[in-house]
């Protein structure tokens, strides 16, 4: 990659990282269901009049809709609101490429190869530290609900691969108009209208910006950035980069939120990235309809989000590697 690309690789990795900090701090301002709605109502408007109609089938754009805005990021910014660490949930969130993997082989037919299996298992070890680590630093439910948004953005993976949205941008932005209104009446019956009414009233410059990052530079810039990268060069070196969201993430919020990270905490990393790098990057053989390895490589899309918008994240699409934005 020329050097000014490369650049561009670790920038946005940075802003992905830095983005579960900036979720910690809005999570002061907003209620997480809401402040997830309005992250995707932010997104979507006015990106939604300037990119066309869609060009995906809409039973795809509404899957992933659903997997990804409104189950994997109101488990995130929930989970987060329960007290899991900003930098902890980068980490975390991860897991979601071992997830995406063993859906790809049951619904894809993609066969792990040995290393991707090796990968996996590393990563799973490295999700048993963290969830140590986690048990004395944080609570249970939130540990579990970071969890439970890593396997659902392995869901929305797996869709978009189903999909293979011909316009990646079109796709994104179309998936964003479809969390608002049901994260919006989500909010409204389990945060109540009352504590959405008075974050909206109580809005100040610093709430502006929370949702400006989340929504334009995390989502809509992350993602067309790596979009972009990802059409000059092979999604194998552009992929590696993403591993790079989890040490931002935990750096920043050490520095910014004063977390601590403990050596617990760093080996759980060293496990997760490294699992996850062979999980990701490791090619899996498709399977024929007899159930015969065929030999083509078909590797399942590496995480994020998202996400993404990543939308926080990422996506992965006609083979390319997914995003693990916050």
């Amino acid at each position: 990659m020329r050097p000014v690309h490369t650049a561009l690789a670790v920038l946005v990795a940075a802003v992905w990282g830095f983005n579960f900090v900036v979720i910690d701090i809005g999570l002061d301002h907003f209620p997480p269901l809401l402040l997830s709605a309005l992250r995707f109502l932010v997104a979507a408007l006015p990106a939604v009049f300037f990119v066309g109609r869609p060009k995906t089938a809409w039973k795809w754009i509404v899957g992933v809709g659903i997997a990804l805005g409104i189950a994997k990021f109101g488990l995130l910014f929930t989970g987060m609101a329960a007290g899991m660490p900003a930098g902890l949930s980068s980490l975390v969130l991860q897991i979601q490429s071992v997830f995406t993997a063993v859906l790809a082989a049951v619904v894809l037919r993609e066969r792990p190869g040995r290393v991707r299996v090796l990968g996996m298992g590393v990563a799973l070890a490295g999700i048993a530290v963290a969830a140590v680590d986690g048990g004395t630093s944080g609570p249970v439910l939130g540990f579990t609900l970071v969890v439970a948004a890593a396997a659902c953005w392995g869901v929305s993976n797996v869709l978009t691969r189903k999909a293979s949205p011909p316009d990646a941008l079109n796709f994104m932005v179309w998936v964003c108009t479809v969390p608002v209104l049901p994260l919006l009446a989500l909010s409204l019956l389990l945060e109540g209208p009352e504590r959405d009414l008075a974050a909206l009233r109580s809005l100040d410059w610093s709430g502006v910006a929370v949702i400006g990052y989340v929504a334009w530079v995390s989502t809509v810039f992350g993602f067309v950035a790596w979009s972009y990268l990802l059409h000059r060069y092979p999604a194998s070196a552009v992929a590696p980069f993403s591993l790079l969201v989890p040490v931002f993430g935990m750096s920043s919020a050490a520095l910014v939120l004063g977390e601590s990270v403990s050596g617990l905490r760093w080996l759980a990393a060293v496990l997760l990235v490294g699992g996850v790098a062979l999980t990701s990057l490791a090619p899996a053989r498709a399977v024929n309809r007899t159930g015969v390895g065929s030999g083509v490589s078909a590797g399942s899309p590496p995480a994020g989000a998202a996400a993404s918008p990543a939308p926080s994240g990422p996506l992965r699409t006609s083979g390319a590697a997914a995003p693990r934005s916050g």
